[in-house]
């Protein structure tokens, strides 16, 4: 048998009131005695009744549901980020519908008409590595959408960003590693046109700077899909590898960079840290369990995901047009092995 959700037209007609009573007990409207609230409320949960979303949403000309976009889900920084913004979403009564864009600008554009076809308040995104044309955000953005950046941020569109501090957590990356002794390091990014390879790239160069260091521009291999194909990242290690001057470590940017540098080294058969140093960007726990774990720049993703759904919520809530926007940096940390 199909199932059918209870309806206030049902408990209605159970307790012999009208509708409009019913739905005013539920609303818990002061012109209703407390009695018959309570006899509403009993027969509503013995149906188990729950208001229509999209009744509600059409009354109330919200939807209290707020859309997320990441290029992926398992990546275990997007992952704690979702947990965080699921965590204020959820208590302040909102819904999370949450996409991937796989690195693809065609399926971000798809997901961006879904989601506001569907009546969403408003959007966090950290926008895919193929996304260069800001047409589809700008046209959301000046219709009044609200839209707040995460991690991946675009400056051309005026709203409140949050990241982390991509150049310092670079730069102590690539000094941790000269630290350590190694002369040559290379760099395995992300798409070039990323607010985060930008930034990270510039503080592994101020790095280099500051100890004296001048590598050719060859030693920095750009991944456009960020670690999402292995054989992407396998090919710039390979690549490293051929150099004249081959590195004797590499300092990759992203989660997905570290995870499948380590990856195609062990199939190069070369052992880390003897045959090559490594550090990256990781999130992921099982760093610590490996054979060899390596030293990562952690970021606050769980506390990035909370901020940004506050500063969403606030454009939402807002009763007046917001015109200043806020940019949240927060602090990575550098977590050697112990």
């Amino acid at each position: 048998m199909k199932y059918k959700a209870a309806t206030i037209k049902d408990i209605a007609q159970a307790l012999g009131l009208s509708t409009s009573t019913v739905s005013r007990a539920l609303r818990d409207s002061h012109e209703i005695s407390a009695a018959t609230k309570q006899l509403v409320l009993d027969h509503a949960a013995q149906l188990n009744y729950h208001p229509n979303p999209i009744a509600l949403s059409l009354k109330e000309k919200k939807s209290r549901s707020i859309g997320v976009i990441v290029s992926e889900i398992a990546n275990s920084f997007f992952s704690q980020t979702i947990n965080g913004i699921e965590s204020v979403a959820n208590e302040k009564g909102y819904t999370v519908i949450i996409s991937q864009s796989h690195e693809s600008f065609e399926k971000e554009v798809r997901t961006l008409q879904y989601l506001a076809s569907r009546s969403i308040d408003g959007l966090l995104i950290s926008v895919s590595s193929a996304t260069k044309d800001l047409l589809p955000l700008k046209a959301l953005h000046q219709y009044g959408f609200p839209i707040v950046f995460f991690d991946r941020i675009v400056e051309e569109i005026a709203t409140h960003q949050v990241r982390v501090d991509n150049f310092q957590g670079a730069y102590n990356a690539t000094t941790h590693l000269l630290q350590q002794g190694y002369k040559r390091v290379g760099c395995i990014t992300n798409s070039a046109h990323l607010s985060i390879t930008r930034e990270r790239v510039a503080g592994y160069v101020a790095a280099l700077d500051k100890a004296g260091i001048r590598l050719p521009a060859s030693l920095v291999k750009y991944c456009f899909h960020g670690g999402m194909l292995q054989e992407e990242v396998a090919d710039a290690v390979q690549e490293l590898l051929q150099e004249k001057k081959r590195p004797d470590a590499i300092f990759a940017t992203s989660d997905k960079l570290t995870t499948g540098c380590m990856r195609a080294l062990k199939k190069a058969k070369m052992a880390i840290p003897e045959d090559m140093g490594l550090t990256g960007f990781s999130n992921s726990d099982l760093i610590e369990l490996l054979h060899a774990p390596i030293t990562v720049v952690r970021q606050p993703a769980f506390e990035m995901g909370q901020v940004a759904t506050e500063l969403l919520l606030q454009l939402i809530e807002s009763k007046r047009p917001v015109k200043d926007f806020e940019t949240k940096v927060l602090q990575t940390s550098l977590i050697t092995p112990s």
